[in-house]
């Protein structure tokens, strides 16, 4: 006990109130940003060239909506947060899976099949509380500025088959590391960390062949010119390519992407079919998005997307998508997901030994609430969601700079290829696509963008050449 009471009140304060700072901040920057959404209501100069005045207002208009739906969003999860710790909400549903376990008898193991039925009711909750603000998000703001492609049916239908999906993983692999603490000895942290590693590399691996087809359609790309150079550009930097995939992103949304994945001598390229010109059928004007066609029909109506009429070719040329994956391939050649998967285990290490080190510590618990009993999984969840939450905050404003770093250098990368005036183009384009809006108040950008500003990338493009 201290001047200020027990050391249990000063540690659930000192959560409240640091979850209260960083929310506060958060708001500020946003503030800062959304004045210059607000203020900027002509294209400036030096954008003169790259955006016309129509798509800029439009960019505007919708980042301006976004960032007021996120400080409301914001303070109601703020709120909401505060209110479960006050009131013991955590506690509480401990409780009711307690009732429930004893009442259904779930498993040999109490404590895990517990801890089990109380992160079902956890994520529940959740998924449920959040479903409003998902919804106006798609159907308001997203419908209103031309890029939901969904109904509520379909929507509603995903986010149950994301729910299930998630149990299916999170509940196994959440047993499996309770049990490895449980009969870990002194040294669990390190059985624990390489399980987790293990498991992280499985579903990188699995993810695009087993899991988001669940969600997407997945399709090889067809023979032809574009296949053939990007097979031919892999060659030329010793990239494994072994399959190229066009995923079907046009039946939620008209945002486009481009990723790859796979380990070692097997890597594969995924591209939305609305990143590419000529395969998007958002280019097809008044003709039905994917989803319409036979393949739903079966499903109902309320699965079907819905058409949308656009004025202007959405995606990127040949070359141009051969840049952005100049950029994507720039990437893997430089060693920047090596690098990050290897500062993710570090930390992952890290907090895994700072939690056996804490986790013994009753009074952890009884700042909670949990007076007579130390679960591990509640541990877990104070731990690493409340009392790293500094430390949490600050790896990732310094992970967010490295990211910039990484952009700038896979940008030189592509360069370097002979494709600067190509991804010159589609950064231009993408933006214009995807609304971004070019003009960033300088702390919002430095402490939340994990891409340069479009500008500060294009500058790079035309300055001195780097290696």
């Amino acid at each position: 006990r201290g001047l200020w009471g027990p050391i249990e009140d000063k540690i659930f304060y000192a959560v409240l109130v640091f979850s209260w700072t960083v929310y506060i901040w958060e708001a500020y920057l946003a503030y800062r940003q959304r004045k210059i959404y607000s203020a900027t209501m002509h294209v400036p100069t030096e954008l003169g060239k790259i955006m016309d005045s129509e798509t800029f207002e439009k960019s505007r208009l919708y980042q301006l909506d976004k960032s007021n739906f996120g400080f409301w969003s914001g303070l109601y999860s703020e709120a909401e947060g505060t209110l479960i710790l006050l009131l013991g909400g955590i506690p509480f549903l401990w409780k009711v899976s307690g009732i429930l376990t004893a009442r259904f008898g779930f498993g040999a193991e109490y404590e895990i099949s517990q801890s089990l039925v109380f992160l079902m009711l956890a994520t529940l909750f959740s998924a449920l509380t959040g479903l409003p603000w998902s919804l106006y998000s798609t159907f308001v703001i997203e419908e209103k500025h031309g890029f939901n492609q969904q109904t509520v049916g379909f929507f509603l239908k995903d986010a149950l088959k994301k729910f299930a999906v998630t149990q299916c993983i999170l509940l196994p692999v959440t047993s499996l590391l309770l049990y490895i603490i449980k009969i870990g000895g002194d040294y669990f942290f390190i059985y624990a960390w390489l399980f987790t590693l293990v498991v992280s590399l499985i579903l990188v691996t699995i993810y695009a062949d087993y899991i988001a087809p669940l969600f997407d359609k997945f399709t090889p790309l067809p023979d032809g010119e574009l296949k053939s150079a990007i097979e031919s550009m892999s060659k030329s930097i010793y990239f494994p390519l072994t399959k190229i995939y066009v995923v079907e992103g046009s039946k939620r949304s008209s945002h486009s992407n481009a990723y790859f994945y796979g380990f070692f001598k097997n890597k594969r390229i995924v591209l939305f079919d609305t990143l590419l010109e000529d395969y998007s059928p958002l280019n097809k004007s008044g003709e039905k998005e994917p989803g319409t066609g036979e393949e739903n029909e079966a499903a109902g109506n309320e699965s079907k997307s819905k058409p949308k009429v656009r004025n202007k070719k959405q995606g990127c040329s040949n070359p141009e998508v051969l840049a952005v994956l100049g950029h994507e391939l720039g990437h893997w050649k430089l060693g920047h997901t090596v690098k990050n998967i290897v500062i993710s285990q570090m930390n992952s290490f890290l907090c895994f030994f700072l939690f056996a080190v804490l986790i013994g510590r009753k009074e952890l618990f009884i700042a909670f609430g949990f007076h007579d009993t130390q679960p591990t999984l509640i541990g877990l969840m104070i731990i690493f969601q409340f009392i790293f939450s500094p430390y949490n905050e600050l790896l990732s404003f310094c992970l967010t700079v490295l990211s910039r770093r990484f952009e700038f250098q896979a940008d030189a990368f592509a360069r370097n290829m002979g494709r600067s005036s190509e991804l010159y183009s589609a950064l231009i384009k993408l933006n214009k696509d995807n609304l971004g809006f070019p003009v960033a108040d300088w702390l919002f950008s430095m402490w939340h963008y994990s891409h340069p500003p479009l500008l500060e990338r294009l500058r790079a493009l035309t300055g001195p050449k780097q290696d």
